[in-house]
């Protein structure tokens, strides 16, 4: 059962990442499906995405979605990897953010953080970006938590 539409998001300035980033928030990406491709300019990754605007979490009702998902960047000059070792094919990550640094307008780093301290670092002259729903969502039992004991907002740590 479908909750929501397939999503087609397109990124152009940073408030549109924002919005990316929010859809793509606890997607599950593997190693294998990280791709840059320097002579075409381009980086992508195939998720497995947590539909949160579908997310139904009602007392009485508790319905979760997943949904294959590519997110794809244009204008890349270099991308560089921290934490993630390429050879570790079926390593599983755990996207939190995306995020714009700028630099010399246009231009600038898209930012890609993972749970545990892995990171992406995309070097692009500007930000373009697209992220398709591929295929149909399926049924996942939990929704995604994090544990925030030890963030600076709750006084402890």
């Amino acid at each position: 059962m479908t909750i929501a539409d397939p999503l087609r998001l397109i990124a152009l300035d940073e408030e549109d990442l924002a919005v990316i980033s929010t859809h793509v928030q606890d997607a599950i990406v593997r190693v294998v499906d990280l791709a840059f491709r320097p002579a075409e300019r381009r980086f992508a990754l195939a998720m497995n995405r947590f539909d949160w605007e579908g997310a139904i979490a009602d007392p009485g009702e508790r319905r979760f979605e997943r949904r294959r998902a590519i997110l794809r960047f244009e204008r890349v000059l270099a991308a560089k990897t921290l934490g993630i070792n390429p050879r570790a094919t079926g390593t599983a990550l755990e996207l939190l953010a995306v995020a714009f640094a700028p630099a010399e307008p246009p231009g600038g780093a898209i930012l890609l953080t993972f749970a545990g301290g892995a990171a992406i670092r995309l070097e692009v002259e500007c930000i373009e970006a697209q992220l398709t729903d591929i295929g149909a969502a399926w049924a996942t039992r939990v929704a995604p938590e994090h544990d925030l004991s030890d963030s600076p907002e709750t006084g402890s740590g």
